[in-house]
């Protein structure tokens, strides 16, 4: 317990910049929150680390770092920013119980979706056949999420206008949505032979649906905002028709009318 409040202040502390723009709370501070939390779990636990559950930690560290670095550098872009305006929510009418309430349930989710990692520095468990199958699949969803994002930033350099249809976008409309679920998604496979009670299962449960809710409310949000720039090109209208929008070969195109998907 000790150790997850300590893990959950690390959170708080690295998500605190979306204090000064608000969606940093669920971007910037995100990536920032999972490098700090897992750099908290090399230093608590570094007496006992075995080569698995150090890569675990040193891999999330790794994402974090990458996540954090690439929302920063998207961010200060003029051209970017000039593109999403009016697109993303800006800080004017939240209040300050709003934010506090984001940030604190957002750097919640962030320990949580750590947890396994937790559980099995806490009850020693070292390296098991699990730990290194979670390790190999989230690997993968790193390297499908690197992936995505820089044949997009290739893409829309060649052509700004345009929607991205190339490399992975050909399999599915959000890889690198898709490669963000299948890294925590490792993650969590990592735990299944550590949960050792309710309190640790409901734990790792939450933290992985709480992400592949976002994931999908992200999915939704990037619908309707290409759904609103290119809904008149019938290229467009065709490659929604035809390519699942999350999981490639999973025929699911659409999640603009669940509108449940508030994230």
């Amino acid at each position: 317990m000790q150790s997850f409040l300590i893990l959950l202040v690390l959170a708080l502390l690295a998500s605190s910049c979306g204090f000064r723009k608000y969606v940093w709370f669920i971007s910037l501070g995100y990536g920032a929150a999972i490098a700090l939390v897992c750099i908290g779990l090399l230093v608590i636990f570094g007496g006992s680390l075995t080569v698995g559950t150090a890569l675990q930690c040193v891999l999330l560290v790794v994402y974090g770092c990458r996540l954090a670095g690439y929302l920063l550098y998207r961010d200060m872009k003029t051209a970017y920013n000039r593109r999403m305006k009016g697109e993303v929510k800006s800080d004017e009418g939240v209040s300050v119980v709003a934010k506090v309430g984001i940030w604190v349930s957002a750097s919640l989710l962030y320990v949580l979706q750590t947890s396994p990692v937790l559980f099995r520095l806490a009850d020693g468990k070292g390296t098991d056949v699990l730990c290194v199958v979670g390790l190999v699949i989230s690997a993968t969803g790193l390297v499908l999420e690197t992936t995505a994002d820089l044949q997009k930033n290739r893409a829309k350099k060649a052509n700004p206008k345009r929607f991205v249809d190339t490399g992975l976008f050909r399999l599915v409309r959000c890889p690198n949505y898709f490669g963000e679920m299948v890294f925590w998604t490792g993650v969590f496979v990592s735990g299944l032979s550590v949960y050792a009670n309710a309190v640790q299962w409901i734990c790792a449960i939450l933290g992985y649906l709480g992400i592949i809710y976002v994931m999908f409310g992200g999915a939704r949000r990037l619908e309707i905002r290409q759904d609103k720039n290119y809904g008149d090109d019938p290229e467009y209208r065709r490659y929604k028709s035809t390519t699942p929008i999350m999981i490639p070969f999973v025929p699911l195109y659409s999640v603009k009318e669940h509108t449940w998907l508030v994230a």
